[in-house]
């Protein structure tokens, strides 16, 4: 049960990247106290607009295109939990329970905004829920990323009336039972609140956001192997001299050469190479390092800019608008719509994309004689042995595999609705597919990793730099060199843990350029 003695304080339209960086990673999360004036006043005006007797959008009619349906005042109540059961119609396996407690996180930061007309028992209740690791069973597919990710946020609307499944520290229980076991009671929505609940992109942008933590880590993973690789084929540092990049000017570029040169600083395997290697450039994969993954950076910059914004907006619709004097305004808009995180998703969609496809591409050149000038597939004894002949491959089909996945999702739409929503993002597909992406760079640049080591270690007694050397040393705590062909499998993962886990960047004293600082 996750139940962190620091939670997380959500400042309503403040809260920074890391914070939400810290809840995907398992820490709690509570709304600062400050925002319920903001949420009680926002009840308050529901109230009033209910007592004016006007049709109000989602308040007192029905939704989508039955809009113009006026709903009984007797009926308020069950409105409310009829759009939350009707609309719980997601499919798929359960989403991971990091992303779910993140959507839970994200909502009850948006409520807090006072835009929504929740009473502040309803955000109460959500952070109970994050607060005994209450996370309901949520259903990954059936968003179309507009009209908010009506789906996954009904799944998780359900089970705070009771119905539904909760994971209750790895244990599925029926929502009622979960929420008794800590104390809780199930919540009777109110005006406006079911609409308010699933409405938003809180879903999409809680996978967004795990990607783009990903991307960055991978990020800084491949640079290290990058390096590596370069030290291993014995390359030039020229091509990551600061001048070369001041003249272009991207930020990312001269902070990836700024970072390549940092950690290749006091290598002995450079310092021979630069004496007496008839090479006049290296290939692309070597030489263009900067500007390559430079262009990376500086997409997932933009990429976090806008889900940082998007976290801390307001998306769900009719928004409320208060004024005590009587002249409260529910005011429908389309906030709803996902664009800006779809387009954030495939940003990070191809820069991770990228990242793999160089890193494969300096694999295939470390195994390739004619290239690197080590050994074919790098063992001291090829044809007998075959060495890292077909961990390439896996990284081939790994780099491929992303490629079809990288389709831009935002470039596609599908009426919904009985064509009411005729426009919508595909934020949530977009943004889905992220944590696989992820799982398939991690994996090549985890071999990347072993091929790049094996090969610094044929230019022994010559040392890599003091960082990389000691990036070498943490590879072979866990992998010992490749001398003769063997069950090849456990040192991949051994491999791909180090970097999914982020210790190969931590095992270097550097800070590397970071995507969200």
């Amino acid at each position: 049960m996750l139940t962190p003695t620091d939670p997380i304080v959500l400042i309503p339209g403040a809260v920074p990247l890391a914070d939400w960086r810290a809840i995907w990673l398992g820490a709690g999360a509570r709304l600062d106290p400050a925002a319920a004036p903001a949420i009680a006043a926002s009840a308050a005006a529901i109230t009033r607009i209910l007592a004016r007797g006007e049709p109000v959008y989602g308040i007192n009619t029905g939704f989508g295109k039955l809009a113009s349906v006026r709903i009984a005042d007797a009926d308020l109540a069950s409105l409310q939990r009829n759009i939350v059961l009707s609309h719980a119609a997601g499919t798929g396996a359960p989403s991971p329970v990091p992303i779910v407690r993140l959507m839970m996180a994200l909502k009850l930061a948006s409520l807090g905004q006072g835009a929504s007309g929740v009473r502040p028992a309803t955000t109460a209740l959500l952070e109970a829920m994050l607060h005994h690791g209450l996370t309901p069973v949520v259903p990954c597919q059936g968003s179309v990323g507009a009209s908010g990710d009506l789906a996954p946020l009904a799944h998780m609307t359900a089970a705070m009336i009771g119905v539904g499944e909760i994971d209750m520290g790895g244990e599925r229980l029926p929502a009622d039972v979960a929420l008794a076991r800590a104390g809780l009671a199930p919540i009777t929505l109110g005006p406006k609140e079911g609409l308010a609940l699933l409405n938003g992109t809180q879903f999409s942008t809680a996978n967004a956001l795990a990607g783009l933590f990903g991307a960055e880590r991978v990020f800084g993973s491949a640079l290290i192997t990058g390096a590596l690789a370069t030290e291993a084929a014995k390359g030039s540092d020229t091509p990551f001299d600061p001048r070369i990049h001041a003249l272009r000017r991207h930020p990312g570029q001269i902070a990836v050469a700024a970072a390549l040169r940092t950690l290749m600083t006091g290598s002995a395997i450079r310092a021979s190479h630069t004496r007496d290697d008839p090479r006049v450039q290296d290939p692309y994969c070597l030489r263009c390092q900067p500007q390559v993954m430079g262009a990376v950076l500086d997409l997932l910059r933009q990429a976090a800019q806008t889900l940082a914004t998007e976290a801390n907006g307001v998306s769900d619709n009719p928004l409320i608008f208060v004024d005590e004097r009587g002249g409260d305004e529910a005011l429908s808009g389309g906030n709803f719509h996902a664009e800006p995180v779809a387009f954030a998703a495939d940003m990070i969609a191809l820069a991770l994309c990228e990242i793999g496809s160089l890193a494969e591409r300096r694999i295939a050149m470390l195994v390739d004689p004619a290239l690197s000038g080590l050994p074919a597939f790098l063992t001291p004894h090829a044809g007998l042995h075959s060495g890292f002949m077909i961990p390439q491959v896996t990284a081939a089909a790994l780099v491929s595999e992303n490629k079809q996945r990288a389709y831009p999702a935002s470039v596609d739409s599908i009426p919904t609705s009985a064509n009411q929503e005729d426009h919508v993002s595909m934020a949530a597909h977009g943004a889905r597919r992220l944590a696989d992406m992820v799982a398939n760079v991690d994996a090549v640049v985890g071999i990347e990793y072993l091929a790049a080591v094996q090969g610094c270690e044929f230019h022994a007694p010559l040392a890599s730099s003091p960082m990389l050397e000691a990036a070498r040393a943490l590879l072979r705590t866990h992998v010992p060199p490749l001398v003769e062909d063997r069950h090849f499998y456990p040192d991949i993962e051994a491999a791909n843990a180090l970097v999914r886990s982020g210790a190969l960047v931590r095992s270097i004293v550097m800070a590397l350029p970071g995507v969200c600082g």
